[in-house]
């Protein structure tokens, strides 16, 4: 139960226009979205692993680099692979939206709670 009357809440209430239609500009406003830079970092990061992987699977594969066992050089492609793609695929959503590009905004890119 209230006591004295007094509201304790902090809500910022702005007057309604004469002419009230039932909406007002501020709830048709977007704040800008929020720069997730740990997750640019950590797509940075999978990227690169994930190409030096790429490139040093191949350069085993290929017989460039000698090897005793060739047939265990297929699983450091493909774990380059699996660690390339999503770190690829975030940093161009990034990209595109710090360009500008319609579509793309820094919400698609998940900030991991932060």
């Amino acid at each position: 139960m209230a006591g004295s009357g007094a509201s304790n809440n902090k809500v910022k209430y702005s007057k309604l226009a004469a002419d009230d239609d039932g909406y007002i500009d501020l709830q048709f406003k977007r704040n800008p979205p929020k720069v997730p830079y740990k997750a640019i970092a950590l797509a940075i990061f999978l990227f690169l692993i994930g190409s030096l992987l790429i490139t040093f699977g191949a350069l085993l594969l290929s017989g460039f680099i000698n090897v005793e066992h060739p047939d265990r050089t297929i699983p450091v492609i493909i774990i380059g692979v699996l660690v390339f793609l999503p770190g690829f695929y975030h940093l161009r959503i990034a990209y595109y939206a710090a360009k500008g590009y319609r579509g793309y905004s820094y919400d698609d890119i998940p900030d991991f709670g932060d």
